[in-house]
């Protein structure tokens, strides 16, 4: 059985996500890619406290594609280690049918 996988990443900016989220979602390795824009974070790098503005991406997928998304994502990312979180999610089973279908699963 499918089972659906939410991806939690940021960017630089709204475009770079979009840009990339169009890629994933054209090589069926996510369904969908939201940006949230206007995040302002606060973080350790290299020994220093930083503070900066990004934007974040929820990358709409599958959990037996989390490796091939996990090594599009590093690939093609801006940042050098970027932030890459992979939360296991329920899912309504409609929402769970759009997903499979979109990203090349197998439907239940």
């Amino acid at each position: 059985m499918e089972r659906p996988l939410l991806v939690y990443t940021t960017f630089p900016d709204a475009d770079t996500a979009l840009a990339l989220g169009e890629v994933l979602v054209r090589e069926r390795l996510a369904a969908c890619l939201n940006v949230l824009p206007g995040m302002r974070s606060v973080y350790a790098w290299k020994g220093v406290v930083e503070r900066g503005e990004e934007v974040v991406a929820l990358i709409k997928s599958r959990e037996a594609l989390a490796e091939p998304l996990i090594a599009a994502l590093k690939r093609r990312h801006p940042y050098e280690t970027p932030v890459i979180l992979t939360l296991p999610v329920g899912a309504e089973p409609a929402t769970l049918a759009w997903l499979v279908a979109e990203t090349g699963g197998t439907p239940a």
